[in-house]
């Protein structure tokens, strides 16, 4: 299984919000570029970029933070927010980025998504941020009546390379992974799943290593990762089944 540390930039430093609250921001990095080599630095062969200020505003915002990044690590980026034009996807994997994450054009202009995937084998992610199981877009302040298991299966056969599932009401909260909920939606569909949003310690880690089989292809790590409650050396022996 793999792990992606996040790196989720605002006004271009790294922070983590609660719930997806731009109010509700904490600093932990002013330097992105010094934060994805601390993260290759302790093992971790994947990142996972958002930019916040993208999410929200529509177009990216934090560039060259990004780019910064980027240049810091050779461990394949995976980069989230305010990528909604064919533009904004080509550029960007033009720049570097391994694989985008798309999320408002999934529920706004599936079509699009799914011509960019022709195009872009394997490099396209589709983002599935969800509250009580309705998709929520544009930086989820808007809630949708689209269940989320609806808009995954909408791409099935359209060459996605994996969903990423965030649990908004955990994502920040240390409230512990949604297991079950990102199991049954791996279980629904075939595209691989990521799971993300209230990661708090290894034993979401172990939960979700013992789920492997569903289809959950990986986990994303925040606030527990910043703040010292997950190991990184023993997060990645779980992952990798040597725990």
């Amino acid at each position: 299984m793999n792990l992606y540390p996040a790196i989720d930039l605002k006004d271009g430093k790294c922070v983590r919000l609660l719930k997806g609250r731009m109010e509700d921001a904490t600093e932990f990095n002013p330097d992105p570029a010094d934060q994805a080599r601390r993260f290759a630095e302790a093992g971790f062969s994947r990142l996972h970029l958002v930019d916040l200020n993208g999410a929200f505003d529509g177009r990216s915002t934090n560039a060259a933070a990004v780019s910064a990044a980027l240049a810091a690590t050779d461990a394949p980026v995976q980069l989230g927010g305010g990528i909604r034009d064919r533009a904004a996807i080509d550029g960007w994997l033009e720049s570097g980025v391994a694989r985008v994450i798309l999320g408002t054009m999934a529920l706004r202009n599936a079509d699009l998504v799914k011509a960019a995937c022709r195009d872009h084998p394997g490099r396209i992610v589709v983002g599935i941020d969800a509250r009580d199981g309705r998709v929520a877009v544009e930086g989820w302040a808007e809630q949708s009546d689209m269940r989320a298991i609806d808009l995954a299966k909408a791409f099935e056969d359209a060459g996605v390379a994996a969903i990423v599932f965030t649990d908004i009401d955990r994502d920040g909260a240390l409230q512990g992974v949604n297991a079950s909920a990102t199991a049954a939606l791996a279980e629904a569909i075939s595209i691989p799943v990521i799971a993300s949003g209230g990661v708090a310690g290894i034993a979401d880690i172990q939960k979700l290593k013992a789920l492997e089989s569903t289809g959950i292809e990986g986990c994303i790590i925040g606030r527990a990762l910043y703040d010292g409650r997950i190991d990184p050396a023993e997060a990645l022996k779980v992952a990798n089944g040597d725990a």
